[in-house]
C-alpha cells in the first residue's frame, strides 16, 4: 500500500498518528479523525499500535503537532470560506480526510476542495472512498499531478480557477523538495488572486529543534531515506518566510509550535504538547 499505487509511508503514518491521538491521549481531542485509519487499512490490522512508529511515549510530541497543524489548516479554510473563499487546494493531499468528515460543513459553504497528489496516490484513495461509501461528490476534485511537470495546468484542468483567490495548504511535503523546487511552488502560488492564503510546514534543522526531541527527528529522517523519500531540506523561520516574499507574497506569518500549543493545548494536565521540530507559515497575496 505504499507503493506507487498507492499512498506513501508518511501519508500512512500521519494518518495513524491522527487515529492515535483519539486512543493514546485524553480528551479534549485536537482533531477527532478515525477517517484516516479506516482509509489505510494498516497491514497489520488491529495491531497498527504495535508498530514501531507508533510508541505513545516516543511519538508523544510528534503526533501533537500533527493533529495541531491539521487543526490550524482546517480552522483556517473554514475561516476564509466564511468570508467568501470558495477554492481549496491540497498539495500532496494524502489520506487527510477533511471532505469526509466535514462534507456537510463544505457543501455549505459551497467549497470546492482540490486534493492533488501522484496519480497512483490519488487512484487508490478514489477505490478507498468508494469502498468505504464516502464517495466523491462533485465538490471534491482528486487531481492526479505530476509535481516534477505542470502540476499547476493539471488542477486548472481539473477545474480549479487561479482568477479567483483560494486557499493552499501544502503541510509535512516542503523537507521532500529542494530548495529550488519549493522556490518554483512558491511562485506559482504567490500569483494567485488577491486574497489568497498559502499555508504550509517547514522542519527546522534539528539543532533548533528541543533537544529531547532531536532523535525522534534523526529517527524520521533516517527512516524516510530508507523508504526511498529522504528529507531534502530544513529551514529556520526567517528563511522561509524569505523565500515567500521572494517568491511574491506580499505578506507572511510564523506560526511556532509555542502558539499552536496556546490555541489547543491550553489547560492540559497531561503535558501534551507540540514539537517545534515541524512549524507552520502562512503566506497572503
Amino acid at each position: 500500500m505504499t507503493t506507487g499505487t498507492g499512498p506513501d509511508h508518511t501519508a500512512v503514518r500521519t494518518a495513524l498518528w491522527r487515529a492515535l491521538h483519539l486512543r493514546a491521549d485524553p480528551p479534549p481531542y485536537v482533531v477527532e479523525d478515525e477517517v484516516g485509519l479506516r482509509l489505510a487499512e494498516p497491514e497489520s490490522g488491529d495491531d497498527w499500535r504495535g508498530r514501531p512508529d507508533m510508541d505513545v511515549d516516543a511519538t508523544r510530541r510528534t503526533r501533537a503537532s500533527i493533529v495541531a497543524r491539521a487543526r490550524f489548516v482546517e480552522d483556517l479554510v473554514v475561516a476564509e470560506a466564511g468570508r467568501g473563499v470558495d477554492q481549496y487546494v491540497l498539495l500532496g493531499a494524502g489520506l487527510d480526510t477533511f471532505a469526509q468528515r466535514r462534507a456537510d460543513d463544505i457543501a455549505a459553504a459551497g467549497l470546492r476542495v482540490f486534493e492533488a497528489d501522484r496519480a497512483g496516490a490519488v487512484a487508490w484513495k478514489r477505490r478507498r472512498l468508494a469502498e468505504l461509501g464516502y464517495g466523491v461528490p462533485e465538490w471534491l476534485r482528486l487531481v492526479p499531478v505530476d509535481f516534477e511537470g505542470d502540476w499547476w495546468g493539471q488542477l486548472v484542468d481539473a477545474g480549479f480557477d487561479p482568477g479567483r483567490p483560494a486557499v493552499v495548504a501544502s503541510a509535512g511535503v516542503t523537507m521532500y523538495l529542494t530548495e529550488d523546487a519549493l522556490a518554483a511552488t512558491l511562485g506559482h502560488i504567490a500569483k494567485l488572486a488577491p486574497g489568497s492564503t498559502l499555508v504550509t510546514t517547514f522542519l527546522r534543522p534539528i539543532e533548533d529543534v528541543e533537544p529531547d526531541q532531536r532523535e525522534q527527528l534523526r529517527v524520521a529522517q533516517r527512516g524516510a531515506r530508507a523508504s526511498g523519500t529522504p528529507f531534502l531540506s530544513f529551514y529556520a523561520p526567517e528563511r522561509m518566510a524569505a523565500l515567500a516574499l521572494a517568491a511574491g507574497f506580499r505578506e507572511t506569518r510564523h506560526v511556532p509550535a509555542e502558539e499552536l500549543a496556546e490555541r489547543y493545548f491550553a489547560g492540559r494536565t497531561d503535558g501534551l504538547r507540540p514539537s517545534r521540530g515541524e512549524e507552520i507559515l502562512v503566506a497572503l497575496t
